[in-house]
């Protein structure tokens, strides 16, 4: 889970006043993980990461913001893709020196 002692030390020092540390809600090993949301006003939201291969052996790392209601306004939208963004693709990258 990500807020047992000492895993993801990236992540609750990365996030806003606004957000909560997620839940797994799903595992399915190796392929996907099901996060509860990180936005307590958006409750029902879900956010589902998935993994594949990528050429050169490399990993691909892909997420899928899932609700059940109607598209939030695009400024709310580019607001939430960019924090699971900033967490993902910077805050837990750079936890690994890259």
């Amino acid at each position: 889970m990500p807020d047992e002692p000492r895993t993801r030390p990236w992540l609750a020092p990365a996030l806003l006043a606004d957000e909560v540390v997620p839940q797994v809600l799903e595992a399915h090993e190796p392929s996907s993980l099901v996060w509860s949301t990180l936005w307590p006003h958006r409750p029902d939201d879900r956010i589902l990461l998935e993994t594949g291969a990528a050429p050169g052996g490399d990993t691909r790392l892909r997420f899928t913001h899932l609700s059940p209601h109607p598209l939030p306004t695009e400024a709310t939208v580019g607001h939430l893709r960019t924090r699971v963004n900033q967490l993902l693709f910077a805050d837990l990258r750079f936890s690994y020196g890259n």
